[in-house]
């Protein structure tokens, strides 16, 4: 939503994904694999079998009991209704040509990746920590949100990737001020270890102090994160496929989104941040 001024104004509760306002587009647009992720091979601009005709799930709550383990990890951020019923206007990719269609699937994932990043620029401005940035990422919001809503032409020969990189100047230097704060109740034990990409794949981290570090793109896939304090830590594209996060504290942890706490495992005692919730399959499995 927009201000008296037509500027930006999300809430991270704007760019929650909607399905009863979308097309499916997830469900057609992307391809997947028959892999420990999907029980089947789906090409691209093909529907899900799973699909039905009201753009809904036909197991949706059965997902990874049928092998679908990926729809549960994946998030549109809001992008699907925003492609289904402002970039095409309301109009379904089964009522128009076949060249509508195919632009809506194209258009897709671009507008999925500035809605991701719209996520963390408006969570960037909840941090009191980044008050120094707040005005530059009050204007890239803006910036993003208008580029949301160009016409299905102009998204198509959008250089994201350009825009990410302007957009990742202002989130690495949100990071740095936040954990910063952060790293201030580590008495005595200054700075941790910049982790930013590391491999820590099935590290053992049970209990690790692990507050205000950084680990932007940290590979760690079913690493034992028990009981570790992860306080103000940057989460930004941090693979946690199968991380054990049990009883970990995440109280204050910034840039972790929904698919990365559903792909982990945790616990009724794991503490995280008021963006995200508590993925159902922790209590069953943990």
């Amino acid at each position: 939503m927009r201000d008296d001024t037509g500027t930006a104004q999300n809430t991270l509760a704007d760019l929650r994904a909607d399905c009863g306002q979308c097309f499916g587009l997830c469900c057609v647009a992307l391809p997947f694999a028959a892999s420990a992720d999907f029980a089947i091979d789906k090409a691209a601009g093909k529907p899900c079998p799973n699909l039905r005709t009201d753009s809904r799930c036909g197991i949706h709550t059965e997902l990874r009991q049928k092998g679908f383990t990926g729809c549960t990890v994946y998030d549109c951020f809001g992008a699907g209704q925003k492609v289904s019923q402002v970039t095409f206007g309301g109009r379904d990719w089964r009522s128009g040509t076949s060249e509508d269609a195919r632009q809506m699937f194209d258009v897709f994932p671009v507008v999925r990746q500035l809605h991701e990043l719209l996520w963390y620029l408006t969570e960037a401005l909840t941090l009191p920590a980044a008050r120094p940035v707040h005005a530059d990422l009050r204007r890239m919001l803006d910036r993003t949100e208008r580029l949301t809503r160009r016409t299905p032409d102009e998204l198509g020969e959008l250089d994201v990737g350009a825009h990410r990189q302007d957009v990742n100047v202002l989130l690495l230097r949100t990071s740095e001020l936040v954990r910063a704060r952060a790293v201030a109740g580590r008495a005595g034990k200054g700075r941790p270890k910049d982790r930013r990409g590391a491999d820590l794949m099935g590290a053992r981290l049970k209990g690790a102090d692990l507050r205000g570090a950084n680990l932007r793109g940290a590979y760690l896939i079913a690493a034992d994160l028990t009981g570790a304090d992860l306080r103000g830590a940057d989460m930004i594209g941090a693979d946690l496929r199968d991380t054990d996060l049990t009883d970990a504290d995440l109280t204050g942890a910034f840039f972790l989104t929904q698919p990365q706490l559903n792909a982990a495992r945790g616990s009724a005692a794991t503490r995280l941040p008021e963006s995200v919730a508590r993925p159902g399959h922790w209590t069953a499995g943990s």
